[in-house]
C-alpha cells in the first residue's frame, strides 16, 4: 500500500491524470449538452474519430494547430447536424441513429486515411501542441497546482474553463433555461413560443463540436499522429460519465478526473512490477481496474440521478 501512495504522490501522476481526463471531459460536456436538450447522442465514438482525423489531416497539410482544432469542431458539428436531422427533424430512434452515425463516421475516417496514405508502414507525424508552461513560465510557480497546469496544453486549460462556462449557461441564462425546458417538457416549451426543433438542433450541433475537439486532442496534443482505434471506447465512457455526473458539468469534471486517476494508477502499477501488498497480479487486472472502479462509482451516483424527463423521446410539433 505504501508503494501505491508513493505513486499517487508524484507530480507526474497528477499531470498524467489531468491530461488523460481532457478528452473525456470534452466529450462528456458534449454529451451532457445534447442530453440536457432531450437527445441521446450515441454517435460520440464516431464523432471523436472524425474530429481526430480531420484535425490531424488539416495540420499535416499545413494548417496551424488552432485551425486544426476548429476544423475538428466543424467536422463534429456536421456530424451533429446529421444526427439532429435524423432524430429531431425525422424523429427517428436516437439509439439507432447514434450507432449508425458512429459506424459511418468511423468507417469514413478510416477509409479516408487509407486513401490518403495507401503505402505507409508507420503513421505520418505532426508537431503537436506544447505545454503552456513554455509560454507562461510563471504558471508553474502557483502553489499546489502550478506544476500540474504548466505541463498541460492549451486544450486542457480550455476544457477546464468550459466547465464553469457551460454550468453558468445552463443554470443562469435564458438560453440555458430554454435548453433544459425542451429536455424536460418540450410541449410546454412550444407553448411558450420556443422552437423545440431549433433548440435541440443547436444543442446537438454544439455538443457534437465539443466531441470533435475531444477527438482532436488525441492527435494534436496527446499524440502526434492518427492511429486506427486510437479513440478506443472513450466515447462510450463519456456517455456513462454523464449519468455519473447527474447531467451537471461540475460533476462531469469530477467523473472524468476519477476515471483518469484510476487509469493513470493502473499504468503505474504495471510499470512498478505489478505487485500490490506483495502479491503479483496479472496485467489484465490492472487494465480492468479503472472500469470496475468506475462502474462501482456509477452505481452509487446513478441511483440518485434525475435525468431529463424528455430524454430519448422524439417530439413532433403540435403533439401533446
Amino acid at each position: 500500500m505504501t508503494e501505491v501512495w508513493d505513486l499517487v504522490a508524484q507530480s507526474s501522476f497528477w499531470i498524467a491524470m489531468l491530461r488523460m481526463a481532457t478528452p473525456l471531459l470534452l466529450g462528456t460536456l458534449g454529451v451532457l449538452l445534447c442530453e440536457r436538450a432531450g437527445v441521446l447522442n450515441l454517435g460520440i465514438e464516431g464523432i471523436m474519430v472524425a474530429g481526430a482525423f480531420t484535425g490531424w489531416l488539416a495540420v499535416y497539410h499545413g494548417c496551424s494547430l488552432p485551425l486544426g482544432v476548429l476544423i475538428a469542431a466543424l467536422a463534429g458539428a456536421l456530424c451533429g447536424l446529421l444526427h439532429a436531422l435524423l432524430t429531431v427533424g425525422l424523429a427517428l430512434s436516437q439509439h439507432v441513429a447514434g450507432l449508425g452515425l458512429t459506424l459511418l463516421a468511423t468507417s469514413l475516417s478510416y477509409y479516408s486515411y487509407r486513401i490518403a496514405f495507401p503505402k505507409i508502414s508507420t503513421p505520418p507525424t505532426i508537431t503537436p501542441m506544447v505545454a503552456v508552461g513554455h509560454q507562461w513560465p510563471g504558471l508553474a510557480k502557483l502553489p499546489l497546482i502550478g506544476e500540474v497546469l504548466a505541463a498541460q496544453t492549451p486544450l486542457t486549460l480550455t476544457a477546464l474553463a468550459l466547465v464553469p462556462v457551460l454550468a453558468w449557461m445552463l443554470m443562469r441564462t435564458p438560453l440555458g433555461l430554454a435548453v433544459r425546458m425542451v429536455g424536460e417538457n418540450p410541449a410546454a416549451a412550444e407553448g411558450q413560443g420556443l422552437s423545440v426543433v431549433g433548440l435541440r438542433t443547436g444543442a446537438i450541433v454544439a455538443g457534437s463540436a465539443l466531441m470533435g475537439v475531444a477527438g482532436a486532442f488525441l492527435t494534436l496534443s496527446a499524440f502526434n499522429a492518427f492511429y486506427i482505434n486510437m479513440v478506443n471506447g472513450r466515447g462510450w465512457i463519456c456517455v456513462a460519465l454523464v449519468v455519473f455526473a447527474s447531467w451537471r458539468p461540475g460533476k462531469a469534471l469530477l467523473g472524468a478526473l476519477l476515471f483518469s486517476a484510476f487509469d493513470a494508477l493502473q499504468l503505474r502499477l504495471q510499470q512498478a512490477g505489478g505487485e500490490v501488498l506483495g502479491v503479483a497480479l496479472p496485467y489484465q487486472v490492472y487494465l480492468m481496474l479503472p472500469y470496475v472502479l468506475s462502474i462501482l462509482a456509477l452505481i452509487v451516483m446513478a441511483r440518485r440521478a434525475a435525468y431529463p424527463q424528455a430524454l430519448m423521446k422524439p417530439y413532433r410539433a403540435g403533439e401533446r
